[in-house]
Formats: structure tokens, sequence, C-alpha cells
């Protein structure tokens, strides 16, 4: 059953990871590319789907690594299970504090109703997000070297 457990962990946290990464190297290109009002649009979209989708994966990916390490707490890497967890913690901090109250913002904008800073915000927005897509890169590595 802790096999399963932990294989199922590691997918999950993977998929969101996946996600992450995709987001800041792939997506946010895209959408600087747009024409004219297109990206600020794509951008809001965005926000407001993955705004509803990602706490939900991320809290999930934390409980099922606290159950990993608790459930195996005696086995082999059960610290790189606990460092993950820490990692996913650190991570759901960030969102709480940095990032989603800039995309809470952002969500709403129109090219009628952005703020002039607007670029400036979601700049701010990609360079925490950066951070935050490294500690989620650091914890599925973990995850995956205590599954070796």
């Amino acid at each position: 059953m802790l096999d399963a457990l932990e294989a199922f962990t590691v997918v999950v946290v993977g998929l969101m990871v996946g996600v992450e990464f995709s987001v800041a190297f792939v997506i946010n290109r895209i959408l600087d590319a747009l024409p004219e009002d297109s990206g600020q649009l794509g951008r809001s979209h965005g926000g407001r789907m993955l705004g509803a989708v990602m706490p939900v994966w991320y809290i999930a990916s934390l409980a099922l690594v606290a159950v990993w390490a608790v459930a195996g707490w005696h086995h082999p890497g059960a610290g790189l299970v606990v460092t993950a967890g820490g990692l996913l913690v650190l991570s759901v901090v960030m969102s709480v504090l940095l990032l989603v109250p800039i995309n809470d913002r952002g969500r709403t904008w129109t090219p009628e109703n952005r703020p002039a800073d607007w670029k400036e915000q979601m700049n701010r927005w990609e360079r925490y997000h950066y951070v935050r897509v490294a500690v989620i890169v650091a914890a599925f590595a973990l995850l995956a070297a205590a599954l070796a």
C-alpha cells in the first residue's frame, strides 16, 4: 500500500510541477508574444482558471506528502520526504503571501480597467513564480530520490 501511495504522490506532484514549469517557461512567453491586449486578456483568463485549480492541487500534494512521511517514517528516504514536505509548505506560503495577491488583482483586469503598472506587477509575479517553480522542482526531485 505504501508503494502505491509513493507512486501516486510522485505523479501528482510531478504533474503539478509540469503545469507550473509550463506556465513559467512556455505559456507566459506565448502570452507575451501576442498582439495588443491579447496577452493581458490571456493572463487574466489563466489567472481565473488556474487560480481555481492550483490551490487544491498544492494542498492535495502537500497532504499526500504528509501521509507518505507518516506512513513511511521508518522506511529509507523518510528524511527526503519530510524535506520535500517542508519545501511544499514553503511553496504554499509563498503562494499565499506573494503570488495570490497579484493574481487576485490581475484576473479581474481588462484593457479598460487595468492599472498603469500592470506590466510591472506581472513581472513581479513572474519573478516570484520562478522561485516557486524552483522550490517545487526541488521537492519533486527529493520525492523521486526517496523512491530510489
